[in-house]
């Protein structure tokens, strides 16, 4: 269940989690083609302005597959950050976005607050995940991204031990809250810097507002000179 924003840094959110074009025409207009917007993984020494498009808690058969046809019609690469049970749902979606070329990282099983967890069953949530993303994509995640945010020194610790890296978000437009279409791009495009990690959902609910700012963020950042890279490999 939701938990309050309060017990949690600001950039850290809390986020409700359920189991289970114009801007495009005027770049087509100009002679430019949607594979302009593609990633070569340039040297942050020649070119700084990348950044890294995040996506948590799917996979979803309904948003995930949407969101996946946007990044392939751009071009941009992201990372998705699963829910080992939604994986089990929906096993064809996880497949698809590691044949995609998209990184598929651990989300932990079920959504839970790791800080809470003794031992075995902090290992439980992450090698259960671990075990079902392999499955799917041949590869083990080396990144785990804590529900909620919700992180401390012991929640690193055991990551590590585990040979997880655990990776957070600098950019979070509350997109899981539906605030509206225009809202979510707003919040994106004027908080995005040099390096930012931004967060968005795949799953976990309606994700339809998500899907459609997707692609007037993705023209922007690119208009202003960004370049996009997975945040883990």
């Amino acid at each position: 269940m939701p938990r309050s924003s309060r017990r949690v840094r600001r950039v850290h959110s809390a986020r409700p989690f359920r189991p289970a074009a114009g801007a495009v025409a005027a770049l087509l207009a100009a002679g430019l083609g949607l594979a302009t917007l593609a990633s070569a993984a340039p040297s942050p020494a020649t070119d700084p302005k990348v950044v890294y498009l995040t996506f948590d808690d799917g996979p979803s058969p309904q948003y995930t597959v949407q969101i996946l046809a946007v990044l392939a019609r751009y071009g941009v690469p992201a990372t998705f950050f699963e829910v080992g049970q939604n994986v089990v749902a929906n096993p064809g979606v996880t497949g698809q976005a590691a044949r995609q070329g998209e990184s598929v990282q651990n989300h932990s099983w079920a959504h839970p607050d790791l800080r809470t967890l003794s031992l075995a069953d902090f290992n439980a949530q992450i090698l259960k995940t671990d075990r079902a993303i392999r499955a799917q994509t041949g590869t083990t995640p080396t990144c785990l991204r804590p529900p909620y945010g919700l992180v401390n020194r012991t929640v690193r610790a055991r990551a590590a031990a585990l040979g997880k890296t655990v990776k957070l978000w600098t950019v979070d437009p509350a997109d899981w809250s539906r605030p509206g279409t225009h809202t979510i791009e707003q919040r994106v495009l004027t908080a995005t810097r040099p390096g930012s990690v931004i967060l968005l959902h795949d799953g976990g609910g309606d994700r339809s507002q998500t899907v459609a700012a997707l692609p007037t963020i993705l023209t922007n950042l690119h208009q202003h000179g960004y370049t996009f890279r997975r945040l883990c490999r």
